[in-house]
């Protein structure tokens, strides 16, 4: 019949008897001898909503099912008699890993002993199989594999044999083809159900989406292909898996699973997808920018078993996507504009300025947007409430556990500032939601630095996803915030209790995020915020300086202009202005620094990302203070016409 695969008899005999040993072992001729075997690729399919999968619709098609759901099994014996539930003893064994093991997990051991007439009984970790229809011809099975089986590729064999001798040694069959077993969130005893199933046509099923990419004043939506069906992205995904070397009891897992989908996602530890750079200079592989989709990345990088030549945070993010939508877990891409980098562990983002105001690297940063993934799962290693949409994040920035991995972090859990539960929910509470701190150095100071001012508002300013089964090929009427998901109203008291919930958890945090500020600030400074420039236009710099005091003030300030990658790195200073200047009492004064094209443009790196900041002291309070802006300088848009005549 359509899609029968041929099995291969393995000839199965008795150990010679030792001398003078008088051990009989009973023949099986009446056994059933398998001919053929068909796993109904494209019929089991269209129920496990694996039709999409290129794989099962090759010439020869490979089974793509998912666990939990049962599946058809058509066999063909040599005898002209049709399989008999009386007589004949019939056990499929589905075997995962090297080795496999039924107590463990990683073997489905299924005994046809009943009919379809048999209700299925409640998921408790075993595979379970039913005789549907026999005749003379062909006997079709129906088998349901446990719904926490490993996610992956199964064997199968088949042995047969005769009830009455059951001391015989049975016919065994070995089944050639590969089955490829994956989460099924349709399934309410799977660790990845999601019971509005509506949006599983998003988040596991939609192989084209959206990444939001730019700054928080402008940004837009940058079109991805995940491309999970294409017939060479689930082979790469179980080789990334296989890379991730878990143990095979644990490949059921979902935490285990998108916690190792994070590692090897990056090559910075286990010779991982992709290669991330960020110095503008791609010239050994592939400009993070030139990537429009995940399927040559994963397929390079399956044939050549060497990582890709270069990513950026969009493309992890697109990558990370594409794997856990094959594997079957519900996943969508993040976007955090204003996304910090906190290095320390100190739930802040320190930014530390010399006597001279010139800014020092600390490894703490503030990148124009991060991209990050969320995948759905439930969390029954943490309390009650805290499953759900959990973040995952392949960019490698910090090490958790010694590598480059970060995730699965509930998102209720960063929201409410729970650091104690894992994976890694401190580093994205600060991420989301990290007190900007400005220090002066100041040798009279306890830690050598003076506190000077801090912005609790500044990063987190909008988090983004593509809205679910919405697309908008060319506005953002798909676009999603889901910022309220990960903290409350910025400003209100909850948000804020929220960050000294955090930091009771952390030493570096109690240390810097609750440290008091200058208590005495005579001065109201104010630097404007820029929203967009377009290419060729000027710009301003423009610090609004206030004096509340009946005296007058004398100011050494510093005014400065750079290009930066959008991780926030400076890439080349344009501008700086440095002097003093006195400030009448009750007086007010703005403060301008004028850029011209012809200043920025040869400097600008891609993306046309640009920083500026502002240090300011008062000489006789030494009250400092200091702020940054980040803006894009933006190419017009072009709109292509195609008039086609007859």
């Amino acid at each position: 019949m359509p899609g029968e695969t041929a099995w291969s008899r393995v000839s199965v005999s008795p150990e010679p008897a030792a001398e003078h040993s008088t051990t009989f072992v009973p023949a099986v001729s009446d056994a059933l001898t398998l001919s053929s075997l068909s796993l109904e690729a494209l019929r089991n399919a269209s129920a496990h909503r694996t039709r999409r999968f290129e794989l099962v619709r090759l010439s020869r098609p490979v089974p793509v099912l998912r666990r939990g759901q049962h599946f058809d099994v058509v066999i063909k014996f040599n005898e002209q008699r049709p399989f008999d539930l009386e007589k004949d003893s019939l056990r499929l064994v589905f075997s995962f890993g090297q080795n496999p093991n039924a107590v463990k997990g990683t073997q489905g051991v299924v005994s046809i002993l009943n009919d379809s007439s048999e209700c299925w009984p409640v998921h408790d970790g075993r595979w379970y199989g039913r005789l549907k229809n026999s005749d003379s011809n062909e006997t079709e099975l129906e088998i349901r594999p446990s719904a926490d089986a490993p996610i992956g590729v199964w064997r199968l064999k088949v042995e047969t044999g005769v009830k009455e001798e059951s001391s015989a040694i049975p016919k065994v069959y070995e089944h050639k083809e590969q089955i490829y077993l994956l989460f099924n969130p349709w399934v309410k005893d799977d660790a990845t159900f999601m019971e509005k199933q509506a949006l599983l046509d998003e988040y596991v099923l939609q192989d084209v989406g959206k990444i939001w990419v730019g700054t928080y004043q402008s940004h837009w939506g940058r079109q991805w292909v995940f491309g999970q069906f294409d017939k060479a992205v689930l082979p790469a995904a179980m080789f990334v898996l296989e890379r991730a070397n878990l143990d095979p009891t644990i490949r059921g897992n979902p935490i285990a699973i998108s916690r190792a989908i994070s590692k090897l996602v990056n090559s910075n530890d286990d010779a991982g997808v992709l290669v991330g750079n960020w110095s503008g200079n791609y010239a050994a592989g592939t400009a993070p920018g030139a990537w429009t989709g995940s399927v040559k990345i994963l397929e390079q990088y399956h044939s050549t078993k060497q990582p890709v030549q270069f990513g950026q945070c969009w493309v992890f993010a697109g990558v990370t996507t594409t794997i856990c939508r094959a594997l079957g877990l519900p996943s969508r891409v993040v976007t955090n504009l204003v996304s910090a980098h906190d290095s320390n562990a100190s739930l802040t983002v320190d930014k530390y300025f010399d006597y001279n105001s010139r800014p020092l690297d600390t490894g703490d940063s503030i990148w124009n947007f991060h991209v990050w993934n969320e995948a759905w799962m439930a969390r029954p290693d943490l309390p009650k409430g805290y499953g759900g949409w959990q973040a995952i994040d392949a960019t490698p920035q910090e090490t958790s556990d010694g590598v480059y991995q970060c995730g699965p972090a509930s998102l209720q859990a960063i929201r409410q500032g729970s650091v104690g539960f894992k994976y890694d929910v401190q580093f994205l509470i600060s991420s989301v939601n990290a007190d900007v701190v400005y220090w002066k150095q100041d040798p009279t100071a306890e830690i050598g630095y003076r506190r000077m001012n801090a912005s609790t508002a500044e990063v987190g300013r909008k988090i983004l996803t593509k809205q679910a089964n919405v697309f908008d090929a060319t506005g953002q009427a798909d676009m999603e915030d889901i910022t309220w998901l990960y903290k409350a109203k910025e400003g209100s008291q909850l948000e804020r209790s929220t960050m000294y919930n955090a930091a009771r958890g952390s030493t570096n945090a109690r240390r810097y995020l609750l440290q008091p500020g200058e208590a005495r600030e005579d001065l109201v400074f104010t630097l404007n915020d820029l929203d967009k420039i377009n290419v060729g236009d000027k710009f301003e710099i423009n610090v609004t300086i206030k004096n509340e005091v009946d005296d007058a003030r004398t100011l050494d300030v510093t005014l400065c202009a750079s290009s930066v990658y959008y991780n926030g790195v400076e890439a080349n200073l344009i501008k700086k202005a440095a002097g003093k200047f006195k400030i009448r009492p009750r007086g007010r004064d703005v403060l301008r620094l004028e850029v011209t094209p012809t200043e920025y443009l040869p400097k600008l790196v891609e993306y046309g990302m640009m920083k500026i900041f502002a240090v300011a002291t008062v000489l006789e309070t030494k009250q400092t203070w200091a702020a940054e802006d980040d803006f894009q300088i933006v190419k017009p848009k072009i709109s292509v016409k195609v008039i086609i005549y007859d």
